[in-house]
């Protein structure tokens, strides 16, 4: 497993989970066609490659290069790469039908493909296996937000909420887009000085 500083945008949940198996790196989706429309979604994106960086990585049929035009469009260039799959004819094994183009998309690659992509689309790789974390590089996870009251608690959506107005995010924003983001673009250290001045004022 290689570990990236650029954050990967693929186009939806199977496709992640592929990705996943051959980068240590955030992961996002842009749910097909839906980026399109929304407004917030990308907003984020475009905070998170400013961040961090973002590869684009879709399927190689002409509905993937739509996504990746509106994107390229969308987003700041200096702060995207774009990584490709090859062309292979296959069904993915839990469809019942071959896409459109009879192509595999991002989600039947193997994982050596998926890391050549990658590699050609330039990802600045950090190392060869997932780096020991220290203290405060863990992921933080459902089980911290309950710990801070950002989840599964009373009071939790209120403190939520103002948490979003202090990050400057969409107040429609779901506990799970929230953790993703904060994993993406921020740490610890940063979640929790924002936690204690909310204490602070209240």
């Amino acid at each position: 497993m290689i570990r990236i500083r650029e954050a990967i945008l693929v186009e939806g949940r199977y496709d992640i989970n592929t990705v996943k198996q051959v980068v240590d790196t955030v992961v996002l989706e842009t749910g097909g066609f839906r980026i399109f429309n929304d407004r917030d979604q990308l907003k984020l994106i475009r905070r998170i490659a400013q961040s961090r960086g973002l590869i684009i990585l879709t399927d190689s049929d002409g509905a993937g290069f739509v996504i990746r035009n509106y994107l390229k469009g969308a987003l700041p260039a200096d702060r995207i790469k774009q990584a490709y799959i090859p062309d292979v004819a296959g069904k993915e094994r839990r469809k019942s039908h071959a896409s459109k183009e009879g192509k595999l998309g991002v989600e039947g690659m193997s994982p050596a493909i998926i890391e050549q992509a990658l590699r050609r689309a330039g990802a600045t790789i950090l190392s060869s296996q997932p780096a020991d974390r220290c203290a405060d590089d863990r992921p933080i996870t459902k089980a911290d937000f309950y710990t801070w009251g950002l989840s599964g608690g009373a009071g939790s959506a209120a403190r939520r909420q103002q948490l979003l107005h202090m990050l400057s995010l969409p107040e429609h924003m779901t506990a799970n887009a929230l953790l993703e983001f904060i994993n993406a673009v921020g740490t610890r250290e940063e979640i929790a000085a924002a936690l204690q001045q909310f204490s602070d004022n209240h």
